[in-house]
């Protein structure tokens, strides 16, 4: 699953900077405050239920035809409700007449979207993750194929858009097809009892996902409607590339999701593996934070019709915004744990109160600093709760903090950054061979540190071998 995503992700961001570069900043920016508020409000239009449903199918086979017949017509409601609620929210904004029906359409779009990912739930419960791992990145490489087939046409934001929401619904209509045959044909058979029950478990959830989405994303939203298009543009050029570092985690996280939630009481094999995942996690994202950070102007090539100092600016919010994906690296995964063993509601009112944090430091700042504001607020406020998580999992858990990997972590990446910096500004060498030359270092430096020892590799080799 990480591989495909890994393959397809910075793809997709090469060509949606090329679709950014070809319809200009200023329109590209609104679009994406539309698309921001779309994806805030599709972020919570479930309410929670995506990550009950896995959860609970996680915990117990029953769940699927015991709740499933209400959940699904359920589920289908609520997507109907965000419809509406995102345009009138739209109008709410001061968006009108072209942009109404742009925020329409690609609500639409987000809308088959998150409910393919409420059905891979299913998947994902029943560790079918080899067909979900095809599943995460077709709708993407559909829309790849599709966005590439409109360049030599003439792209425009119509058809942009109309290729986007034609790829969520083939790619939802694939995966209903694929649970009809691999659980056979359900009965729908809404229940109010039961989809009460269901929504009363998930609103902790439901609360969790918005507050995420609005710490995450709010940003270009407020610099489009507070400062300028422009502004948005240039703050969405640097968090595409995050986003698609962020694809790492969302792809492995909700795996750890699962399995935290199948072993709720059983604190030594939750302790074994969050001193896993810590890992799994953390490791290969110091890497990508370090080449954001000293070779960050790299990943803005596609910009040709940008001036260089627009493309400095965008490197700048870009390694803010890193740093930020570097704090993601290291504390996400305790976020999960809390998240999986039904500790919601302090993980939700510690990430509101950083989203309120945000927003007045938004208020504040975004006037006078644009993007560099939204990208140093939001990094602040992932330390802020980072800092509560480690708080958290002790007290409400009972597993004990890897407070020594961490530090090996820690200097791990302290030493690579320290040898990139001398690649950097003696060795003179091309961005490839110093990219590959500083995984090397990262490489020893995590057996050197005894972030992995060489025993452990030793003893999968082993075990790979007798099998």
């Amino acid at each position: 699953m990480v591989l495909l995503n890994l393959l397809i992700k910075p793809g997709w961001v090469v060509l949606e900077n090329v679709v950014q570069d070809r319809l200009g900043h200023e329109l590209f920016g609104t679009f994406t405050a539309v698309l921001t508020l779309a994806t805030i409000v599709a972020a919570v239009s479930d309410l929670g239920t995506t990550q009950l449903s896995t959860k609970r199918l996680a915990a117990s086979a029953s769940y699927f035809p015991d709740f499933f017949p209400t959940l699904l017509p359920l589920r289908a409601g609520l997507g109907g409700g965000f419809l509406a609620l995102t345009v009138g929210l739209g109008w709410l904004l001061g968006y009108r007449n072209y942009w109404l029906l742009v925020l329409a359409a690609v609500a639409a779009g987000l809308l088959f979207t998150h409910y393919t990912q409420f059905l891979r739930g299913v998947l994902q419960a029943h560790q079918r993750f080899t067909t979900d791992a095809v599943l995460s990145v077709l709708e993407r490489v559909l829309l790849l194929g599709l966005v590439l087939a409109l360049l030599p046409l003439g792209l425009t934001l119509e058809r942009f858009v109309a290729a986007r929401v034609v790829a969520g619904l083939f790619t939802l209509l694939l995966l209903g097809s694929l649970i009809r045959r691999f659980y056979g044909r359900l009965r729908l058979r809404p229940r109010w009892p039961l989809a009460r029950q269901v929504l009363r478990e998930s609103l902790p959830l439901a609360l969790i996902t918005l507050v995420y989405g609005l710490n995450e994303r709010v940003d270009m939203l407020m610099l489009e409607r507070l400062v300028s298009a422009r502004e948005a543009s240039y703050y969405a050029a640097a968090y595409r590339w995050v986003d698609a570092v962020m694809m790492y985690l969302w792809t492995v996280l909700p795996l750890f999701f699962a399995k935290f939630a199948r072993a709720t009481g059983q604190s030594g094999e939750q302790q074994q593996l969050l001193w896993f995942g810590q890992r799994v996690v953390t490791v290969p994202l110091l890497l990508v934070v370090a080449f954001g950070l000293f070779r960050g102007e790299l990943l803005f090539f596609q910009f040709g019709h940008s001036t260089p100092a627009e493309i400095g600016y965008m490197t700048r919010c870009l390694q803010l915004l890193f740093l930020n994906v570097l704090v993601h690296g290291f504390f996400a995964i305790y976020s999960t744990l809390l998240t999986s063993t039904d500790h919601e509601k302090p993980v939700s009112w510690l990430v509101t109160g950083s989203i309120v944090l945000n927003v007045g430091l938004n208020f504040w700042l975004m006037p006078r600093y644009g993007a560099l504001a939204g990208a140093a607020n939001t990094l602040l406020c992932a330390v802020v709760v980072s800092g509560g998580y480690l708080w958290l999992v002790p007290r409400r858990t009972g597993v004990t903090l890897p407070v020594r990997l961490l530090g090996q972590l820690a200097l791990t990446f302290a030493g690579l950054c320290a040898g990139w910096y001398v690649l950097r500004t003696s060795a003179g060498l091309p961005w490839w061979l110093e990219t590959a030359l500083a995984a090397v270092w990262l490489l020893a430096l995590v057996f050197a540190l005894g972030v992995v020892r060489v025993r452990e590799v030793r003893a999968v080799l082993r075990r790979r071998a007798a099998h």
